[in-house]
């Protein structure tokens, strides 16, 4: 089994930064690509960015220039770190691993981590 799991969200001004972390930890054999999502509430989850094993990266067109994505292949462990913030960046944000098991052959499952609270607000 793999665990996701999630800090660094919180409370933060307009134009606040904050960085989360992700660590995934179990069963894990290789890690291909990672990345984070997020939801506000009443609309629909959407990807906010997403990193591969080999750290090509993409992102939304709304988070573009203001957050980064990383990560830290010897600790299982994605980063975002979160710059100029809006109002509208308020979401639950969640990560997600796309995990080759031991046992699973050349398979990947994805797993998600339990969601960390980003809210922008004066």
């Amino acid at each position: 089994q793999v665990q996701l799991v999630e800090s660094g969200g919180g409370l933060v001004q307009p134009g606040g930064s904050l960085r989360l972390s992700c660590a995934a930890s179990g069963s894990i054999f290789s890690i291909g690509t990672m990345g984070w999502y997020r939801q506000a509430p009443g609309k629909e989850r959407e990807l906010v960015a997403s990193i591969t094993a080999w750290g090509s990266t993409n992102y939304a067109d709304s988070v573009k220039g203001r957050f980064t994505i990383s990560r830290d292949n010897a600790k299982n462990t994605v980063y975002l770190q979160l710059n100029s913030l809006k109002p509208e960046d308020t979401a639950v944000y969640y990560c997600y691993a796309a995990v080759n098991t031991y046992g699973s052959g050349r398979y990947y499952n994805d797993y998600w981590g339990q969601g960390t609270q980003v809210t922008v607000s004066s």
